[in-house]
């Protein structure tokens, strides 16, 4: 059976005293929550502090992206290894804002999956579709496009353990959330492609929501049979905010 994950990317943001201040206003927020895993991914030169602030909480580590080399001479990179090293255990892959600014390509996101996959860390693939793709009836294929790119070169079996979250860039900082209905369709033709492959591991991937999801929008999203959570930004830096979204997560998949 499948629970929810709610991962805060807390993007470019935080400094020493944020990091120590927000993770003990989430401790203290979700300190009885359980049937929702949780996570964070600060920026990655505050990891090893915040590894130390969670320690004996159900808050798990996450990064917010990966190199696709291991060693050697990558300046300003940094490793699968190392990240397994400092305690992350979740690897967001994919990103848009990575896919925009970055120019990653579906491609290399795949060797991004591959590489966090064969170090035993669960990547957070993200696959979503821009407004203008949106409007020209695309979501499906560009989605498809997405996953193919990790399907087609490593198999289903790859998506075993895996998180994907479906972010639509028309959302993302946006303030506009699709609508429950709009996000479900999406998340079952997700799962229903894995599905063509594989219909077990379909089944217990974790699809979140991810694009403006805030506590005031979560819990109608949550009600939804293949919203399995969500990966929050902006209301993930406010330890109130992000643990309403928990706990509608949780309460929702009860």
């Amino acid at each position: 059976m499948r629970h929810p994950l709610v991962m805060g990317n807390w993007k470019l943001n935080g400094n020493k005293h944020m990091v120590n201040e927000l993770i003990e206003g989430l401790r203290k927020e979700l300190s009885t929550v359980d049937g929702c895993g949780v996570a964070i991914a600060p920026p990655a030169l505050y990891l090893d502090q915040a590894k130390h602030a969670i320690s004996g909480s159900h808050i798990a580590l996450g990064a917010q992206n990966v190199d696709v080399n291991l060693s050697g001479a990558f300046t300003g990179e940094v490793s699968a290894d190392m990240l397994k090293d400092i305690g992350a255990k979740y690897i967001i892959i994919g990103h848009s804002e990575r896919r925009t600014y970055h120019k990653e390509s579906d491609e290399f996101i795949a060797k991004k999956f591959a590489v966090v996959k064969a170090a035993g860390l669960v990547p957070v693939l993200c696959i979503g579709e821009t407004e203008a793709e949106n409007e020209a009836g695309q979501t499906e294929e560009v989605c498809a496009r997405q996953l193919d790119a990790v399907l087609e070169t490593q198999g289903a079996a790859a998506f075993e353990g895996v998180v994907v979250a479906y972010e639509p860039v028309w959302a993302i900082g946006t303030g506009k959330s699709a609508t429950p209905a709009q996000a479900q369709a999406v998340h079952k033709f997700i799962r229903d492609h894995i599905a063509k492959k594989d219909a077990t591991i379909a089944n217990q991937v974790i699809i979140q929501y991810g694009g403006s999801v805030n506590d005031k929008n979560a819990a109608e999203l949550f009600t939804q049979p293949d919203i399995d959570g969500a990966l929050v930004g902006g209301a993930s830096l406010k330890a109130d905010a992000f643990a309403v979204i928990v706990k509608a997560a949780a309460a929702a998949k009860k």
